[in-house]
């Protein structure tokens, strides 16, 4: 078992660290979009797209960077009590609240599925058996959801990066789980490479 939680570890820590990295860049990509619609707005027509593009890219670099942010430490913490903990009580606390946050995750993961079902079209109440209708073939894909907005992209693209995302918030919130049940017992973690 503690073998198992060991390789878990290894393999969410790298992926999400690995996202986490290239995801970091996200902010440059959100520059360039809000430099070119202040220049288009000041020298050339303004553009519909920038705007709603920008925040797309603000939504993929909040939902991409979370579990990254999980794994170095570095989310939002009252500190006033758990600061001055021992690593082993620290421990203790987290597992029990890391079980409040897979739950919020799993239920989040679920909306976000349904939502994602509702963008390709889809009017039913389970989104799970849709998706696997469509791998599947006894599902297809409706009328597309599109913003309301005057350029009118999908929405679906979003919704996929949102749900992806979470999901990889989910697998790291199991990943500290398993780091802070091997700090109760006392054994080494692995740390990313």
């Amino acid at each position: 078992m503690t073998g198992a939680m060991h390789a878990f570890i290894r393999i969410v820590d790298a992926i999400n660290y690995r996202i986490g990295r290239v995801t970091m860049y996200g902010i440059f990509v959100m520059m360039a979009i809000l430099l070119w619609s202040s220049i288009s707005k000041t020298f050339f027509n303004p553009t519909l797209w920038t705007l709603e593009m920008a925040q797309f890219a603000m939504v993929a670099y909040y939902i991409l960077g979370g579990p990254y942010s999980i794994q170095m430490g570095s989310n939002v913490r009252m500190d006033l009590l758990y600061g001055n903990w021992s690593n082993r009580r620290k421990a203790a606390i987290d597992t029990m609240t890391v079980l409040f946050l897979m739950f919020y995750l799993g239920v989040l993961l679920y909306g976000g599925l349904s939502s994602l079902a509702y963008s390709f079209g889809y009017w039913g109440t389970d989104p799970i058996a849709f998706f696997t209708g469509l791998v599947t073939g006894t599902e297809e894909i409706g009328r597309m959801e599109r913003s309301s907005t005057a350029w009118r992209p999908y929405i679906w693209p979003i919704k996929l990066i949102m749900v992806i995302g979470v999901f990889l918030m989910l697998l790291q919130a199991i990943s500290e789980l398993f780091k802070d049940i091997l700090r109760l017992r006392g054994e080494e973690i692995p740390h990313v490479v």
